[in-house]
């Protein structure tokens, strides 16, 4: 079992990665990067950044390593505490490309072959190869070399958990009961966040709002959330873009509060946005400075990463040594 005890409570291991693919938004803070910022407080918590991942996608390695770590530098900024979590690079701990191999042997071709998302990325335009066909046999590595008992994914990874789960259950009926089957954790609330033009916020579909981007930028974006074409004395809609993406940072009665505006003729969409934008830029403030010292003191996060991946590297043989044993490749008596 992966969970620890911890002054007599049981804390269940929750682990999760997010891609380093450039500045970060607010559908990778709500979809995401929040929810494990609060499970470090109840919970062991594993969590890194995914360069491996990355490199499906993007083969410019001086653009790699500079996504990497300001992903990491923006990760810190936003909360994440390497004392009560173990936070590192996936690269820095070189076990899961071990552990992708030996799953992949237990791993059917058919089982990758009816992975949606693959075939959603070769339609986008994303060129065929053997990373981005096995990808989620590399994600079911990053789970189960740490003994990940929940898995928190949005809507579009929910099909690569289920394969998770079927990998280790493969792995274990073929050599013995090895690994820890995951459970999946989806927040019905924060699984989809909307960008701009109501989609989901991607930077594929160029319709982020970014969170450590300059106050301009950051306005502009804001201000060209698309809505109706509803007057200042007209009720307006709240199912779009706008009151969704600003009910983020509401709570219930500040959501019915919002509801209120759009329901009552008199408030035009552009000082909703420009409330929004404000509520954007206070709401974020502390992590902003943070990030600017983190981005001045860089010595200090690879410290911190180092630290990170020393602890995971250590739970990583604990996992991998009883694989090796079980798959006969520790042929040593």
């Amino acid at each position: 079992m992966a969970a620890v005890f911890i002054y007599g409570i049981i804390l269940k291991r929750v682990l999760s990665g997010i891609q380093p693919s450039g500045q970060l938004h607010l559908g990778n803070y709500f979809g995401m990067m929040s929810r494990m910022i609060h499970y470090q407080e109840e919970n062991d918590l594993f969590c890194f950044i995914v360069n491996y991942h990355a490199m499906t996608s993007m083969q410019d390695g001086a653009l790699l390593k500079e996504n990497t770590i300001r992903a990491a530098t923006d990760f810190l900024s936003l909360g994440m505490d390497p004392e009560k979590s173990t936070f590192w690079i996936q690269s820095d701990v070189p076990q899961v490309a071990e552990l992708t191999w030996i799953l992949s042997v237990v791993t059917s071709v058919g089982l990758m072959e009816r992975g949606t998302s693959y075939k959603d990325k070769l339609a986008k335009g994303l060129k065929a190869n053997m990373g981005l066909f096995s990808y989620p046999i590399l994600m079911a590595a990053d789970i189960l070399l740490f003994g990940g008992e929940i898995v928190p994914v949005g809507k579009d990874q929910k099909q690569h958990l289920e394969m998770t789960r079927d990998i280790a259950i493969s792995f274990n009926q073929t050599f013995g009961e090895v690994l820890v089957v995951p459970e999946p954790d989806i927040d019905k609330d924060t699984q989809l966040v909307p960008g701009l033009d109501g989609q989901k916020m991607s930077k594929s579909y160029k319709n982020t709002i970014p969170i450590f981007g300059s106050e301009n930028e950051i306005k502009k974006k804001v201000m060209s959330i698309v809505t109706d074409s509803s007057g200042v004395n007209e009720i307006k809609n709240t199912d779009c873009a706008l009151f969704n993406i600003f009910s983020l940072f509401l709570d219930e009665n500040g959501r019915v509060d919002l509801a209120d505006k759009f329901n009552t003729p008199g408030t035009g969409y552009g000082a909703i946005k420009a409330e929004l934008f404000s509520t954007i830029m206070d709401y974020f403030k502390p992590f902003r400075e943070k990030q600017s010292y983190y981005v001045q003191h860089c010595d200090e996060v690879y410290e911190i990463l180092k630290y990170g991946a020393e602890k995971a590297a250590a739970v990583a043989e604990s996992f991998l040594t009883p694989v090796r044993e079980v798959t006969g490749l520790n042929y040593k008596a």
